[in-house]
């Protein structure tokens, strides 16, 4: 076999910020600078790493951003007002509200409370409705940076195989509609597993791509997938370790178990994490950008 190729996210999301630069230059020529309201509730870390990637990111760029951090006592209540107060708010044009949030809180509750035009995470029903219809308007950004990294990289989706380990509205569900909607890259059979799927070993190893975001460490091995698999490891986990750090952050895929048996591979860090990142200021420039008809 050949050696894997390695699908950098990091590289591709450079390239899709050199691309917005022109796009950031006309809607700056028109007055509109960008902007994202990113509301954090507690203090999990994973969220707190990503918004303040974001943060650095979208300043880099010359756009607006502003964090705001609630308690982890907040009411979803007190949440919903504030969202309510940024969906009128003409200096964001998104608004991302960092998931998960207490267990107290009804997510379904407060993104339906979200202005679907400022929906720059695609969670909304009307947005995800549109998403399954075939014509998305916002889609997720993780689901939106994979389709990303399989466009760049040339591989192949028409007729595949594709397993997608996880439903999640957030990756799995979302990624399992856009792969199989009749586009490029897309028109792929897909065949979506979950905590109550039976024989899974047998589904994932019957995979072209295999796309796993399940949050849980090392779940999927060589054992898991055929000789020559696309593999696209969503996972992001904070594992303790004897490192200065105390930790390491690694997929949902045990990466040198199933290096020799892969035709391509993103890798954790540097592979979905940064694409991510990449698509929201990609969907909160096409946010801004919907206001210049107006």
């Amino acid at each position: 076999m050949t050696e894997a190729q390695l699908l950098s996210g990091k590289t591709v999301s450079e390239s899709v910020y050199k691309s917005l630069i022109p796009r950031i230059s006309d809607l700056k020529e028109n007055s509109i600078t960008p902007g994202l309201a990113a509301v954090l509730v507690g203090d999990d870390p994973a969220s707190n790493v990503y918004v303040r990637n974001k943060t650095k990111r979208f300043e880099k760029l010359g756009l607006f951003t502003d964090t705001i951090k609630l308690s982890s006592d907040t009411t979803e209540d007190e949440l919903i007002k504030l969202i309510e107060q940024l969906n009128v708010d003409n200096r964001f044009h998104g608004i991302l509200v960092q998931l998960p949030l207490p267990k107290a809180m009804d997510n379904q509750n407060v993104l339906l409370a979200i202005n679907p035009k400022k929906d720059v995470d695609g969670f909304h029903p009307v947005n995800l409705g549109l998403l399954t219809a075939g014509t998305p308007s916002f889609i997720p950004c993780t689901p939106k940076g994979i389709l990303r990294l399989l466009e760049h990289y040339n591989i192949e989706t028409d007729g595949k195989n594709v397993v997608i380990v996880g439903r999640s509205n957030i990756v799995g569900r979302p990624m399992s509609i856009l792969l199989s909607l009749k586009r490029n890259p897309g028109n792929a059979t897909v065949t979506l597993c979950h905590t109550h799927t039976q024989n899974q070993k047998d589904i994932t190893r019957s995979a072209d791509i295999l796309i796993s975001a399940t949050g849980i460490p090392g779940s999927i091995s060589d054992q898991d997938i055929s000789n020559d698999t696309v593999v696209i490891d969503v996972g992001i986990n904070r594992v303790e370790d004897d490192s200065e750090k105390g930790y390491s952050i690694v997929g949902d895929v045990d990466y040198n178990s199933v290096i020799h048996k892969t035709s391509a591979i993103t890798p954790v860090p540097g592979g979905v994490g940064p694409m991510t990142i990449a698509m929201l200021v990609e969907n909160t420039i096409e946010a801004a950008e919907s206001t210049l008809s107006k």
